[in-house]
């Protein structure tokens, strides 16, 4: 006779830690530093507090494959009460909201703490101190993986000793592959400091310390909690939106236009006549089969307005630019924001920079970094979206010629982001975002190519003025001799002539 049983959701990503990116130790230590960077940028940013984050790895001395990663932020903290589980129950946190955020699904730190307790059997350590409040926080806990629960071992509470400090740290011990994977975490730090230029990072390992300065302290405007868009939901997010309908005698066209995203008076009223439904039935009446057929035609009425752009938070064109600059050190950058778009009902906006030259290394197809919601991507570059773009544009009618120090850098930011697995590693060929990218791309290009064309007269010039110096000593001489002048003068009158015909003082113009 089978056996039959229920699994808590820690359990089963215990059992199937390979499909929230712990597949080795290598890759187990790199996706705890993103987890925890991610979450100290959310937790500064989001809230109009600028970045100073400090990631330290160590090694311990007798066993170097146990790495500890100690993440310290100045982040608005955790409520000391809300402390256990957020770091001790999966699927639990403040970001099931309409809004941008780095993580969604409320399980990277606790993968983090489960693969710890797997493979070290050592408790995370926290330190919270809200802003705005007295106290510190400090915990040592378990994830009680059988009925996900937090496991508190120890618990301190104590006042602040100075009123304004506050933010999180975190430490924690797990079975690592340093020698492996302190590359790709170092790449992922750089790549960070680039599209977060106004944040500071300390990062320190067993071989070095940097430190990446914020290069502005112009923050992106934070995104704002929004409601759903009538195309994004299902019959499951309409029953969720119902429950939260206080009063009774609320009518279907009013809930239509208090609970969605775009939706007016007439566009609803068009709508439910399209729709063949009531707008005086009260939506507490509807029924399953009623939900079902409304979830339906909502996703199929191609009028609903756009869904608006305040849930999300661009990086901006001047600080996509500035963060290109402070990190790759190119020749030229263009950066290039779209405006917003959507897919599904879900709204995105499109960020491209394309860098060319300077400390750019030269490459044999353009280098591709790729961010979704300020998250650097490092794996799955070969499915993603941006490089299937990058790859299919004819680069020579940007007048780009490989080898090239060429890179282009590409930003999704999205309520929801496409990924094509649970590891956020890679974004999906949605039609409405390839068409996005390739314009942007395009766009940027188009400034590169004038650039490039700039760069190339200036080469012409500079061609032209060496070969004429080369010869200009024996004409002088040979001038002044059949002519009888002075060849100081007929130097100047040379040097006047050179610059009008080679337009020497339009020079500067070129590598503007």
């Amino acid at each position: 006779m089978e056996k039959y049983r229920g699994l808590s959701p820690a359990q089963f990503f215990h059992r199937n830690k390979e499909i929230a990116g712990f597949s080795n130790p290598a890759r187990a230590l790199y996706q705890t530093v993103r987890e925890l960077v991610e979450n100290s940028l959310d937790a500064t940013e989001t809230h109009g507090l600028l970045p100073d984050i400090s990631v330290e790895i160590s090694l311990d001395s007798n066993n170097p494959d146990r790495v500890t990663v100690k993440v310290a932020d100045n982040g608005i903290g955790i409520p000391i009460h809300e402390v256990p589980n957020v770091f001790g129950r999966v699927f639990y946190g403040s970001k099931y909201v309409v809004r941008q955020t780095r993580g969604v699904f409320g399980l990277g730190v606790k993968m983090a703490v489960l693969y710890a307790q797997m493979t070290t059997a050592q408790p995370i350590y926290v330190k919270s101190a809200p802003i705005n409040s007295d106290f510190i926080g400090e915990y040592l806990l378990y994830i009680d993986i059988d009925k996900n629960i937090p496991h508190v071992l120890k618990m301190r509470i104590r006042k602040k000793e100075n009123p304004k400090l506050h933010g999180t740290v975190v430490k924690l011990t797990l079975e690592g592959s340093w020698v492996q994977a302190k590359k790709r975490i170092e790449e992922y730090i750089r790549r960070t400091a680039l599209i977060a230029p106004y944040a500071t990072i300390r990062y320190k390992t067993p071989e070095e310390e940097l430190v990446f300065k914020r290069v502005s302290k112009k923050l992106p405007e934070p995104p704002q909690v929004g409601r759903y868009h009538p195309k994004g939901v299902d019959v499951e997010v309409l029953k969720e939106i119902i429950k939260t309908v206080r009063d009774p005698d609320t009518t279907l066209m009013d809930f239509l236009v208090k609970s969605f995203d775009g939706v007016g008076e007439k566009t609803a009223q068009d709508f439910l006549h399209w729709a063949g439904f009531d707008p005086s039935i009260k939506v507490k009446e509807l029924r399953l089969h009623d939900l079902e057929a409304l979830a339906s035609k909502m996703k199929s009425f191609n009028k609903w307005r756009r869904p608006r752009p305040t849930t999300l938070s661009p990086i901006g064109e001047e600080l996509l630019k500035e963060g290109v600059k402070n990190i790759l050190r190119p020749s030229f950058v263009k950066a290039v924001t779209r405006p917003p778009s959507s897919y599904s009902g879900h709204p995105f906006i499109v960020e491209v920079a394309v860098a060319y030259g300077g400390e750019i290394p030269p490459q044999d197809q353009p280098i591709v970094l790729r961010f979704a919601n300020k998250m650097p991507l490092l794996y799955d570059e070969g499915v993603d979206v941006s490089r299937k773009v990058v790859d299919e544009i004819d680069w020579s009618v940007y007048k780009v010629k490989f080898p090239a120090p060429l890179a282009v850098i590409t930003h999704l930011c999205s309520t929801k982001i496409p990924f094509k697995g649970v590891g956020k590693e890679a974004i999906a060929d949605v039609p409405e975002v390839e068409h996005e990218l390739e314009i942007a791309i395009r766009e940027a290009s188009r400034r590169l190519r004038a650039y490039i064309t700039r760069m190339e007269r200036l080469h012409e010039i500079q061609r032209k003025e060496a070969i004429i110096r080369r010869y200009m000593p024996e004409v002088i001489s040979a001038i002044s001799e059949v002519a009888s002048l002075d060849p100081s003068i007929l130097e100047k009158k040379l040097e006047e002539i050179l610059k009008r015909e080679l337009g020497k003082k339009g020079v500067e113009q070129y590598v503007k």
